[in-house]
């Protein structure tokens, strides 16, 4: 039937988050995603490893925006300001509407493998940014310690961003808590 309509990814990708919401992501299958969306199971795995990789996929294209960054530029920028950088970078190319990562952010919250899964991903993304410093000559523990707030931010500010109606952009909760991250350690 719909084998040959574009946007396969993405219609597997929404049938896969309706039946995640109506069914719950346990009682959800491979072949009722490729069912909702009008494909095969065979052209789901053409996309995805497997269901959660509907959820994650995009983790490999973060890990090369904040290396992609962190590695261009100068090395006079200290570490928390380049990891703040790679952020706004983030936050420019997050293509992944508030909607979509509201409904995202709850499936992975009802289910303790996805959350789990989750702090896999960040603690991959801190990985990547750390080594990213070094890259630039930065030492440790400095880089480490850059790189794990850096991402900390990141995940409060997502948290605060899927949790508000939607108005203001990622980057503005990524500010906020680049902010309030320096007024702690301030110790203000």
């Amino acid at each position: 039937m719909g084998r040959w309509q574009p946007n396969a990814r993405g219609r597997l990708a929404e049938a896969a988050m309706e039946l995640f919401t109506e069914r719950g992501y346990e009682q959800t299958t491979v072949a009722g995603i490729a069912q909702r969306a009008g494909l095969t199971e065979r052209t789901f795995f053409r996309h995805y490893a497997d269901k959660r990789e509907v959820l994650f996929g995009g983790s490999g294209a973060l890990r090369e925006i904040i290396a992609g960054t962190l590695v261009g530029l100068p090395e006079a920028v200290a570490p928390m300001p380049a990891m703040g950088a790679a952020l706004e970078s983030v936050a420019a190319e997050f293509h992944e509407s508030h909607a979509y990562a509201r409904r995202r952010q709850a499936v992975i919250a009802a289910n303790a493998e996805l959350r789990e899964r989750e702090l896999i991903k960040l603690a991959s993304l801190a990985a990547t940014a750390a080594d990213a410093l070094r890259q630039r000559g930065v030492g440790e523990p400095a880089a480490t310690l850059a790189a794990e707030a850096g991402i900390a931010v990141f995940k409060v500010a997502f948290e605060r961003w899927t949790a508000s109606t939607g108005r203001r952009p990622l980057s503005q909760f990524i500010q906020e808590s680049l902010d309030e991250l320096k007024a702690v350690t301030a110790g203000a």
